[in-house]
C-alpha cells in the first residue's frame, strides 16, 4: 500500500498522527473490557491515524488477528459478519449485567441499559456480510500475511 498521497508531509504532523494512532488503539483495547466504551470506532480511528503516519503500524494493525478483520470489514463492506455481531452482543450484555450487579444502584441500571440499547442498535444497524464477502475478506487477510 502506498499512502504517500494521504500521509502528511511534515514530520510533526506524522508524529501527531502516530501518537493519536496509539492513543486510539489503547482506547479500543480498553473498550474490549469496559462495556460503556466502544471498541470498533477507536480501532477505526487508530487505523485512520496510522494510515496517515506510519505504513508499518497501519499494516501491523490490518494484519492483527483481533483487529484486522474489523477494519477490513468496515473499510471494504461497511458491515459486520454474523458471528462477530453475536459475540459482541453476548459480551456487551454479559458485561453490562455484571456491572449492574456489582454497582447495584438504580441509576446504574438505567444508564447501562441505555448504553446497551444504543450499542445494540448500532450493531444491529450495521450491514450483515454475506458468506462470499466473508470468504473474500479471509482470502485478503491471508494474502496480506504472506
Amino acid at each position: 500500500m502506498n499512502n504517500s498521497d494521504i500521509k502528511p508531509k511534515s514530520k510533526i504532523y506524522r508524529f501527531v498522527f502516530l501518537i493519536l494512532g496509539f492513543f486510539f488503539l489503547l482506547l479500543g483495547i480498553i473498550g474490549i473490557f469496559l462495556p460503556v466504551m466502544p471498541t470498533t470506532i477507536f480501532i477505526l480511528l487508530s487505523a485512520w491515524s496510522f494510515f496517515r503516519s506510519s505504513e508499518k503500524y497501519y499494516n501491523w494493525l490490518i494484519r492483527n488477528r483481533y483487529f484486522g478483520k474489523i477494519i477490513l470489514n468496515y473499510r471494504k463492506y461497511k458491515g459486520i459478519d454474523p458471528k462477530t455481531r453475536i459475540r459482541s452482543m453476548i459480551l456487551l450484555w454479559g458485561s453490562l449485567l455484571v456491572s449492574m450487579i456489582l454497582i447495584n444502584k438504580e441509576w446504574a441500571y438505567i444508564l447501562l441499559t441505555l448504553v446497551g440499547i444504543g450499542v445494540s442498535w448500532h450493531l444491529l444497524a450495521l450491514r450483515t456480510l454475506s458468506n462470499e464477502e466473508i470468504l473474500s475478506l479471509e482470502n485478503e487477510i491471508n494474502s496480506q500475511s504472506r
